[in-house]
């Protein structure tokens, strides 16, 4: 997979949210940080972006919410989990097809090396 300039920018914004906090905290705390890091790097964002499900061509509100949503290229999906199982790649490229948006991320705040944590996705 080639990289990628953007997903390389948010995963070393997110590296130094990790060094800084560490393991063991809340999503939301790092999505706080991670969401303040990026305003700091003048990096546009949107967080917490309602995504509908078209069904039978009516666009439903079910409730779904992509974590962060970079300059409208990138879905960024935060994570505090032991591991990264299937059905979280399942849910990225399920909010990446719904949106529209070809590159995802999942974070994994939870691992102890950041970096182990890190999946990257494109459609």
């Amino acid at each position: 997979m080639t990289r990628d300039p953007i997903t390389d920018r948010i995963i070393g914004l997110a590296i130094e949210v990790h060094r800084t906090l560490g393991p063991g905290l809340l999503e939301s705390a790092y999505e706080e940080c991670l969401c303040f890091e990026l305003a700091q790097a003048n990096i546009p964002f949107e967080r917490q972006v309602a995504l509908p499900v078209t069904y039978k061509k009516v666009k439903l509100d079910c409730g779904y919410r992509m974590d962060i949503v970079v300059d409208r290229e990138v879905v960024v999906e935060l994570k505090t989990v032991e591991a990264i199982i299937p059905i979280h790649e399942a849910q990225l490229l399920t909010y990446m097809r719904l949106s529209g948006i070809g590159t995802g991320l999942i974070l994994n705040f939870h691992a102890a090396v950041l970096r182990d944590g890190i999946r990257r996705r494109v459609l």
